[in-house]
């Protein structure tokens, strides 16, 4: 007899029961979790086989025993909202959950305008975080986490966190802002669950079986699981990066940032703005920036708040040589807290080392640049000097692939960030992604319904609520009507409305032309809540959306448009004009129209176009001013007619 053989699969088996001697609970199913009312509500975790398991919670209670695999589940009733209660759970060991609130649970996902927290935001938004104490309100922050094999049971460790000045730095703003005006309105408590991930397309947040309709998707997602192919992309390089020697700012002596450093063969550029903007080609790496700033004497060893906007790519500050802060990505506001005793009365040195890793590299014009004592600001835009302290090389291919990017692939992020928690009773989604999708729009258009429709499918609610933000402008405003991919991505969100149960918040006058990240998230977020509080707060006679294009009609040289959600009737926001309406005939050939409001329609015409057939409205990536509104103050909808 082997007994090697034997030994093993007994060994395994005791293994299994030494891993499940206990109950074990899902990372959502903790002290402080929020409970969706109204719903039964699913208990579920993991034991030693066969183990009996017993749940009493807020006067009802449910038994399970252990499958084979130590899995059980307990359905509890639908409970109305409530709490604070206690939930006990008991096996072979007792596990005692505290602070469980019973009330609506969203679930809000997407990528990085959906993750960015109130501390990112926190210029803007100081007295919102210092104001937050919403015990009801909660957040649950799932882990950025992906699997390129199939379904997650478990996620990575996290916790419930109740809305105070501490917490909320980390709640997602849009989500905050949602709940935030939620609760106040209805006094309801509000669980987050927020799964976001930055950066990421809406292929990798949809599960394998939503993909059956998209033949060459699935057959990324078989080949992502083999490991012998992931394997050997891991080990492949696209392309060679390097750099011609060390950064001289910091292989110097004294460093350049150093207060004993005499500068000599700096040149003169003006801050804001990108050095490729103002003279400088070809040049990625490392570039240092130096200013003699001058104090008061009043100011001097006063604590202030550096305020440097937005720099491409990452940056190190320092004041009379001592670091301040840095930034290790392009996109964080740079706010840096300067200690007192740093500034003296005179000239104070300032330098920032700046490394661009490719494209325009520097500092986002149109931002704040300053230093803020609290009621007295100096400011620190103008001419500084630069010096070039490394140069990288070009990037040099060397294989047509490279790594595979797990966040970026196919049902990666539905399995490790979603099906965890399927179980889970949840109100609604919330949605804001897309700007990963520009280059594929078009088929953003099937994608965003599949989502919805996997999502429903999986958290068995066919008519679970879905609502979703609309992308808002972002980059260089074309003067002339031209083709765009986030106009493809907006019109794609759209059309979704056809679908049962879905809301969409029009954003297009809330972005910036200069940051893919808008500052104004308490706006997107309450307009969310507009529609929630419409369809799911009983608020029927609110207007929670904007004009939505209904029809068109052709009339002589004009084309007059009807709209629905006209509200309390149609306006220009900034009583000037309408704006962004372009005409076309036959031929396509789109020109800027004249637009004025007749009723509740927008009469649109053209000179140079005589036979007019297609109208367009806000259909750029940045529209030069779309102010056609109701008189609710809510943007209506970018739209086309040539290909509805």
């Amino acid at each position: 007899m082997n007994f090697k053989k034997l030994l093993l699969p007994l060994l395994f088996v005791g293994l299994q029961q030494h891993v499940f001697a206990q109950i074990k609970l899902p990372q959502l199913i903790a002290d402080s979790m929020v409970l969706q009312r109204d719903k039964p509500l699913h208990i579920w975790g993991w034991a030693s086989a066969g183990e009996q398991i017993k749940v009493n919670f807020n006067g009802k209670s449910g038994k399970a025993v252990a499958d084979a695999q130590g899995k059980w589940t307990i359905i509890l009733p639908a409970m109305k909202a409530g709490g604070p209660y206690q939930m006990s759970l008991k096996g072979k060991n007792t596990i005692v959950l505290k602070g469980i609130l019973i009330g609506d649970v969203w679930l809000c996902a997407g990528q990085s305008n959906m993750v960015h927290q109130m501390r990112l935001h926190a210029l803007r938004y100081q007295k919102d975080i210092d104001e937050a104490n919403f015990p009801q309100i909660r957040q649950f922050w799932v882990p950025t986490a992906t699997n390129l094999n199939g379904p997650e049971t478990t996620l990575k460790t996290s916790s419930w966190k109740p809305a105070n000045p501490g917490n909320v730095l980390e709640f997602s703003a849009v989500a905050y802002f949602f709940a935030r005006d939620i609760y106040r309105k209805h006094g309801i408590p509000i669980g987050i669950i927020n799964s976001s991930v930055g950066g990421t397309p809406i292929e990798a947040w949809i599960s394998e079986a939503g993909f059956n309709n998209f033949d060459a998707i699935k057959a990324s997602i078989r080949q992502n699981k083999d490991t012998a192919y992931i394997a050997k992309r891991a080990k492949e390089q696209a392309f060679e990066y390097g750099s011609y020697g060390n950064d001289l700012g910091l292989s110097a002596n004294p460093n350049w940032y150093q207060e004993d450093y005499e500068p000599n063969g700096w040149r003169r550029i003006n801050i804001p703005g990108f050095w490729e903007d103002q003279g400088l080609r070809n040049l990625d790496g490392v570039v240092w920036f130096r200013k003699e700033i001058d104090i008061p004497a009043e100011l001097a060893n006063k604590a202030a708040t550096l305020l440097m906007g937005r720099i491409v790519d990452a940056d190190v500050f320092y004041i009379n040589g001592k670091q301040v802060g840095s930034t290790s990505y392009q996109y964080p506001q740079r706010v840096y807290k300067v200690p007192a005793h740093l500034l003296k009365a005179g000239k104070n040195l300032f330098v920032v080392r700046v490394q661009n890793n490719g494209g325009k590299g520097g500092f986002v014009p149109d931002k704040p640049y300053k230093l803020d004592f609290g009621g007295t600001k100096i400011d620190l835009k103008g001419y500084w000097s630069y010096k070039v302290g490394q140069i990288s090389k070009p990037a040099k291919r060397t294989g047509e692939r490279g790594p595979v990017n797990a966040q970026s692939q196919p049902t990666a992020l539905y399995n490790a960030m979603i099906a965890p928690f399927k179980n889970y009773a949840i109100k609604g989604v919330l949605w804001y992604q897309g700007e990963s999708n520009t280059g594929n729009a078009r088929e953003y258009a099937k994608l965003l319904p599949a989502l919805i429709a996997d999502w429903r499918q999986q958290f068995r609610n066919a008519a679970l609520p879905f609502y979703y933000v609309q992308l808002p402008n972002f980059g260089d405003v074309s003067y002339l009507p031209s083709e765009s991919g986030t106009a493809l991505v907006r019109e794609a969100a759209l059309k979704t409305l056809n679908i049962p149960n879905t809301g969409m918040a029009v954003t297009i006058d809330l972005g910036e032309w200069n940051d893919i990240h808008p500052d104004r998230k308490q706006e997107v977020g309450e307009r969310l809540a507009l529609i929630a509080r419409h369809f799911d707060y009983g608020e029927k006679q609110l207007e929670y959306s904007g004009p939505i294009f209904q029809s068109a009609e052709i009339k002589g040289q004009e084309i007059i448009v009807h709209f629905t959600h006209t509200g309390l009737g149609l306006q220009a926001i900034d009583g000037a004009p309408l704006s962004d309406f372009a005409i076309a005939g036959d031929d396509g050939k789109f020109v800027w129209a004249n637009a004025k409001i007749v009723g509740n329609t927008v009469v649109v015409s053209s000179p140079d176009v005589a036979n007019p057939k297609y109208v367009r409205y806000a259909w750029a990536d940045s529209p030069m001013n779309p102010n056609l509104f109701n008189k609710d103050g809510l943007p209506a909808s970018p739209f086309r007619t040539d290909d509805f």
